[in-house]
């Protein structure tokens, strides 16, 4: 693996504190939002749609920028992000991994990931590239940001059809992060099994993923010139 992207939403940020300033913005209690997060996951539609639930017709888009002019738009801090997302990027990038970030956000979620001064080389959300997931386009910028093959380039994600399906059907190999709402919900789903390359339960697995597979890469046999044909038996190892 050359390079490892990451999505955003419930893989590196907690998702509790965006949901809470909705709740607070619609006058609603928290956990009547979060309940209906929950259920709009279990039926496996955007997770968005638990606002127009409360308010039906509401344009989301429009009531974000009410929220941002009235001061009340996106923040983000060091307790936003999960704990083990700073020492899995650290060693990552000590492993020589490109790391990249890219999910869906706004410009503004952007400007304030980047504040944090993640060990990344790129961070990027949908907003600036003007293309959101699961759309191809977006993988397509994925694939130009890695800097790599699709083969050698792993997508992670907690969100099966906004990272994972997508992330495969554009020929990355993809990992599914058993975290948030639709990650625990969908952890063992038979789909979600038979598409991932991996299923982790943290970040900090990823650092091994990797030096598993520096480990298992084949090596010239002594005395064997570089890219001398090997043996039968030896090339289908």
């Amino acid at each position: 693996m050359e390079t490892i992207v990451l999505d955003i939403g419930e893989t590196l940020i907690r998702d509790d504190r965006y949901w809470a300033s909705w709740a607070d913005w619609l006058g609603v209690p928290p956990h009547t939002l979060s309940a209906l997060v929950g259920a709009a996951v279990v039926q496996g539609r955007d997770s968005s749609d638990a606002l127009t639930m409360l308010r039906p017709g509401m344009d989301v888009t429009e009531a974000a920028h009410a929220r941002a002019a009235a001061g009340r738009g996106e923040h983000l801090d060091e307790s936003d992000l999960y704990p083990d997302v700073r020492p899995a990027l650290a060693r990552l990038r000590e492993l020589g991994v490109r790391v990249v970030i890219a999910g869906n956000g706004t410009a503004k979620a952007g400007e304030l990931l980047r504040a944090l001064d993640l060990p990344a080389d790129l961070v990027a959300t949908s907003g600036e590239w003007g293309a959101a997931t699961p759309d191809p386009e977006f993988f397509a910028r994925v694939l130009e940001a890695s800097g790599a093959d699709p083969r050698a380039t792993l997508y992670v994600s907690a969100h099966p059809a906004h990272g994972l399906f997508p992330a495969k059907s554009s020929g990355l190999r993809a990992a599914h992060l058993r975290r948030g709402a639709s990650g625990y919900w969908w952890a063992d789903h038979p789909d979600v099994i038979e598409t991932a390359d991996f299923r982790v339960d943290a970040l900090t697995e990823l650092p091994g993923l990797v030096e598993k597979a520096e480990s298992a890469k084949p090596t010239e046999p002594e005395g064997e010139a570089p890219g001398q044909p090997r043996p039968r038996a030896l090339r289908a190892l």
